[in-house]
């Protein structure tokens, strides 16, 4: 299997790693934080909440993640991708959606590649340029331009931030990231 086969989504953590520079990430477009009955969610349910993130919910489901990222006393940065880029991923790598979503540990690694962990949830005023690690203790990086690189050296860019959840926040993005 190539590569390039560790398409996948946004969300999971099978250790709880720390962030080196914390501080990094700024929106180009801040949205408000949802109301306070969306902050009774969490991550997992927001994401179940919203139809442009179902990929990314049955990803989560077949790595086994759902109680993990449900954790009310974690505090997870998640930087989601939306159906349109699981759709560009899927292209990308010549791959289907069965197979993306029949390899466990891969859907383990590339989903924890888009969170963060840290004592508080990194909203989109906290996010600077700079070194993320994630809690699969991998990193990418926050352009100046405020732009996600990811190890392969591809872009992704926010589409939405600040979807506050019970336990962390979410910021949208257009790519999912590979490790």
């Amino acid at each position: 299997m190539k590569t390039l086969k560790i398409a996948m989504l946004c969300t999971a953590a099978v250790a709880m790693g720390g962030l080196t520079a914390c501080n990094n990430m700024m929106p180009t477009k801040t949205m408000p934080a949802h109301t306070q009955p969306m902050a009774k969610m969490n991550v997992v349910q927001l994401a179940q909440s919203n139809p442009d993130f179902s990929i990314l919910v049955e990803a989560i489901m077949q790595a086994g993640l759902v109680d993990v990222l449900s954790n009310p006393d974690a505090h997870y940065t998640v930087f989601a991708p939306n159906n349109a880029a699981f759709a560009s991923l899927l292209q990308e790598t010549g791959m289907t959606k069965a197979q993306l979503l029949a390899n466990k540990p891969m859907l383990q690694q590339v989903l924890s590649y888009h969170v963060v962990s840290t004592p508080m949830a990194m909203y989109a005023k906290d996010v600077k340029p700079g070194m993320v690690t994630t809690v699969s203790n991998a990193k990418f990086t926050v352009t100046p331009q405020m732009m996600i690189k990811d190890s392969k050296g591809r872009m992704a860019k926010l589409v939405k931030t600040d979807l506050a959840a019970s336990n962390g926040v979410v910021h949208v993005i257009d790519k999912v990231l590979l490790p």
